[in-house]
């Protein structure tokens, strides 16, 4: 039993300072963040962190990968919605963490961990999306197009600023391009007091 602690600790001590890396990277940004405000955050010393992390970046991808494994379940609970919906529900989460978007695509560039990240995420998302399109019925010559298509449609929702009814119009334009079947029904719209659900 006593071996089991250490570890237990140990995940716990990491899932901590992934939480505080979390509030400061969305608060106020990944590079106003120093490794010893994290450090501070935490509770822990900077040399622990590096006991965890080999560097900041490492600590990007944890946070993302924790984002991930939160939002990917909340998914499952819309995926029976119009595929409108579905795109927009993704476009509200993404806006949620607009800091970390920007900070992954600022990262590419400078970080072969992140790029690799950015690249698995871009992998999976359009291997389950594609394979909705499958299922509703787009030729397979198409698909890998259509998806393409709809990553640059939600980049561009993420990049300009629309109002609800936009994004919502938007949306729906581009379920439009596919048969009935991936369809499922007009987006819900938006609360008429002008708030955002969620």
């Amino acid at each position: 039993m006593p071996r089991n602690k250490r570890p237990q600790a140990a995940d716990e001590k990491r899932a901590e300072i992934v939480a505080a890396a979390r509030r400061l990277y969305v608060d106020g940004g990944y590079d106003a963040t120093s490794m010893n405000r994290l450090a501070k955050e935490a509770g822990v010393s900077a040399n622990t962190i590096y006991w965890y992390f080999g560097d900041k970046d490492d600590v990007l991808i944890a946070v993302l990968s924790a984002v991930m494994a939160e939002v990917w379940p909340r998914y499952r609970d819309v995926a029976d919605q119009p595929i409108a919906a579905r795109v927009l529900w993704i476009v509200r989460r993404l806006t949620e963490m607009s800091g970390l978007v920007t900070t992954v695509h600022a990262r590419v560039g400078h970080s072969p961990a992140v790029a690799e990240w950015h690249h698995n995420f871009h992998l999976l998302t359009g291997s389950v999306f594609g394979a909705e399109l499958e299922d509703a019925g787009v030729p397979a010559a198409t698909i890998d197009a259509e998806v393409m298509i709809a990553v640059f449609t939600v980049e561009g929702l993420l990049m300009h600023t629309q109002d609800e009814h936009e994004q919502r119009a938007i949306c729906e334009a581009l379920a439009s391009r596919w048969p009935p079947s991936a369809l499922g029904g007009e987006c819900p719209a938006p609360p008429q007091d002008g708030t955002t659900r969620r």
